[in-house]
């Protein structure tokens, strides 16, 4: 794919996954998705009617977050009603590790649990969506491809695809030789971590998106773009 086509891609206006590998974006033509964080006020205030006006303005799929062993105050069955109801398919879905806040749907807390209703409801991934300031330490990060491999052992036993979205963070150094995010990405299996490149998060760092989607083929199925 050209650069250019590439950045004229990148400038939609919401931050959305495309659940594809990069390589095949130009022909595939799958649809944008929309991670339901950005409409968190709405999905707060009434969650049918939400997803409902999201149906209307045309689409799909979506990226889901607040996993805590119920949907939004729903559970699986009462969830996924609303989702036929609108013709709504949840692609991803995000998750915190759990490491210091041992909450309800984090990796660390009856994880097989949040497996088994993430793929009742359809979800093709699951993802570690962010690591809060008190787990950015060497010695965590040292950890953290344990986890992510665990926790992607067991997504993939549901037909489940683990990955990891990053921040700004991950860049920082990790040692003299790599920042975390290259750590994270050589301490863990292709096959059961895959990456959720958010493009926002990786230019503010002032890196090159394209540079990892080339060094790393086959491991960015999905991408978020503000």
């Amino acid at each position: 794919m050209l650069r250019k086509d590439f950045l004229q891609l990148s400038s939609l206006g919401f931050l959305g996954l495309y659940s594809c590998g990069i390589s095949n974006m130009k022909s595939s033509r799958k649809p944008l998705a929309i991670q339901l964080y950005t409409v968190r006020n709405a999905i707060s205030d009434n969650l049918e009617k939400a997803l409902e006006r999201l149906a209307s303005l045309g689409f799909t799929e979506l990226e889901i977050y607040g996993y805590n062993g119920n949907f939004f105050g729903k559970n699986k069955t009462e969830f996924l009603s609303v989702l036929n109801n609108t013709g709504l398919k949840v692609i991803s879905s995000h998750h915190q590790t759990g490491v210091i806040k041992n909450e309800a749907g984090t990796l660390t807390n009856n994880w097989e649990k949040s497996v088994e209703d993430l793929h009742f409801i359809g979800a093709k991934f699951m993802v570690c969506s962010y690591l809060i300031p008190e787990e950015r330490s060497i010695e965590k990060y040292k950890k953290l491809p344990q986890l992510l491999e665990i926790s992607g052992e067991l997504t993939k036993k549901a037909g489940i695809q683990f990955a990891y979205h990053n921040h700004d963070f991950e860049f920082d150094k990790f040692d003299e030789k790599q920042n975390v995010y290259d750590f994270i990405l050589a301490q863990t299996s292709s096959d059961l971590v895959k990456m959720e490149l958010d493009l926002y998060w990786i230019s503010k760092a002032r890196l090159d998106p394209l540079y990892y989607f080339e060094k790393h083929p086959n491991r960015f199925p999905l991408w978020h773009k503000i």
